[in-house]
């Protein structure tokens, strides 16, 4: 996200002991909390998308288990 996009301002809540150490962390690195949350989510969104478009390898297998079963068959006699 660049710096020039529109911003929103939403309200949310956390565990107690987790914002904690969300702020702890923001004072430590010298940045805002805000931008902690806004990288946090990022690589959420990043990672799920990632899960998303991977090809589910046990669905692959039965798919091909399926397709092939007659060719499978006549490769293990």
């Amino acid at each position: 996200m660049t710096e020039h996009q529109p911003r929103e301002k939403f309200a949310t809540q956390m565990d107690s002991a987790l914002l904690a150490e969300l702020r702890a962390l923001a004072k430590s690195e010298g940045r805002q909390l805000q931008s902690l949350v806004e990288e946090a989510v990022g690589k959420l969104l990043e990672a799920r998308q990632e899960t998303k478009t991977e090809p589910d390898f046990e669905m692959l297998m039965k798919r091909n288990h399926d397709r092939y079963a007659s060719v499978f068959e006549k490769l293990a006699k």
